[in-house]
């Protein structure tokens, strides 16, 4: 039996399952507009990260019993990723690959902390269904799907699994649909259509926008929470429970097609936005697992977004 950080051992009740993304992150956060063909000061760190990860290690910061990891590294960082999830309280159940290394992203972080990525995903995406095991759902009160599960043919094939399983079992099952850039290319019916059954949608608000078919909104603006407000909607007339976020501005929850409500965003001296995100989706997922309604898991998402864009890289201290 695995004891877990403290001590702890054995199955719990509201344990959850993450299957996603771990990468390795070269954060590079530069202050003056980026030199093209020449230099630009930066300052830059080798951290853990990857969205699915990310969620995993702030669930379990956020009081979440029991969390495990299933994803797929090279073995080259193994280890230490292994050693990473561990120390933030995460039980990793990591596939090692024989042929690709480990995913790595490099997060652009500007002065705005607003990042930009450059995304090799290596092994997540060979994530096979031979490396899923039904087993994985026995002390599991919730399923959490990354959605760069769905941008390719094999790891789409296991998060499919994964979810019919849960779902065959009455566990609940929440998706992060992850990167505009990504749904563009994958193509938004194609994406829609992989995680029918999934109770909970997790979109930021131009993933929100996009999948609703809307134009994105313009962050800046007011306007730009109108147009979130609006695809939450739409996207609520779909699943069950939607939560987009946005940034700052806080974020919008719609729940069993009710109108959207809106919970404020804490705002902070951000740093780096690169775990945000993943940090409101952690949190969130923690509260309700924990017993409290969307609205109120919303608010300690949000309190969790702030956290992050504290602190450099995805995860938390």
């Amino acid at each position: 039996m695995e004891v877990r950080p403290g001590g702890a051992s054995g199955p719990r009740p509201g344990g959850l399952l993450v299957i996603g993304d771990v990468v390795t992150d070269v954060v590079a956060r530069y202050r003056a507009p980026l030199a093209h063909g020449t230099d630009t000061a930066a300052a830059i760190r080798l951290m853990p990260g990857g969205a699915g990860a990310n969620v995993a290690c702030w669930a379990s910061r956020w009081g979440c019993a029991e969390v495990t990891l299933l994803g797929r590294v090279g073995a080259e960082s193994a280890a230490w990723h292994e050693q990473a999830l561990r120390t933030a309280g995460v039980r990793p159940r990591l596939v090692v690959d024989a042929e690709a290394p480990t995913g790595t992203v490099i997060c652009l972080v500007d002065g705005a902390a607003e990042r930009t990525f450059l995304t090799d995903s290596g092994a997540v995406l060979r994530l096979r269904p031979a490396d899923w095991s039904p087993t994985l759902l026995d002390e599991a009160a919730h399923l959490h799907l990354s959605g760069y599960l769905f941008f390719a043919d094999a790891s789409r094939a296991t998060a499919r699994l994964a979810l019919s399983a849960a779902r065959a079992r009455g566990i609940s099952v929440s998706v992060d649909p992850a990167s505009v850039g990504f749904l563009v290319e994958t193509g938004v019916g194609r994406f829609l259509d992989a995680v029918e059954g999934a109770e909970a949608l997790l979109p930021n608000r131009e993933e929100a926008a996009l999948l609703a078919g809307l134009p994105a909104p313009d962050p800046p603006d007011p306007p730009g929470l109108a147009v979130a407000a609006e695809a939450a909607a739409k996207l609520g007339s779909r699943f069950p429970l939607v939560a987009v976020t946005a940034g700052a501005e806080g974020a919008l929850v719609v729940e069993g097609g009710s109108a959207p409500v809106r919970v404020p965003g804490v705002r902070v001296a951000a740093r780096d936005s690169t775990g945000a995100g993943d940090a409101f989706t952690g949190a969130f997922l923690a509260a309700r697992l924990t017993g409290a309604s969307a609205v109120e898991a919303a608010r300690e998402g949000c309190r969790a977004g702030a956290r992050a864009a504290l602190r450099v890289g995805g995860r938390p201290g």
